[in-house]
């Protein structure tokens, strides 16, 4: 017996992804959190390949470092800075709504329901604003002090 699986086209692609349509702020705090981990992964790689040409010896490691003091790696490090805290705040909030602490007490589903989704907007609110004064600041001394 051959089972026939469906395959729908994705019409979308990356733009259905990134620009979800009538998702909410957590859809794209989603999207955001995904971006910077990856983002954080390629620095991380690169701080590798830069750290491992210390093998060389110090002309070699003078050489890799030097590559990398250019204006725009300098705004890259920035970008990594804006990624890791991001993705370092919202990761704590994930780990307090996956633990249960803003789901609320459960209860009857009575109209209006009241979703998860209500309670646990104001820490995401909360979140971004601290991520947000912490970026202003790291920005202050990333690039005026």
């Amino acid at each position: 017996m051959k089972v026939e699986v469906k395959h729908r086209k994705n019409k979308l692609g990356i733009i259905g992804w990134i620009g979800g349509g009538r998702f909410g702020a957590e859809r794209y705090a989603y999207a955001l959190h995904r971006l910077t981990g990856l983002g954080i992964l390629a620095y991380f790689l690169l701080h590798i390949f830069v750290t491992g040409s210390r093998i060389g010896g110090q002309q070699s490691w003078q050489n890799a470092v030097a590559n990398f003091e250019t204006p725009i790696f300098k705004f890259g490090e920035f970008l990594v800075f804006l990624a890791f805290a991001y993705h370092a705040l919202n990761g704590l909030r994930l780990i307090i709504t996956e633990l249960g602490f803003m789901l609320g007490k459960a209860q009857r589903p009575v109209f209006p329901y009241v979703t998860s989704v209500h309670r646990q907007r104001p820490l995401f609110i909360g979140v971004m604003i601290v991520a947000a004064i912490i970026i202003i600041f790291g920005g202050a001394d990333f690039y005026f002090i």
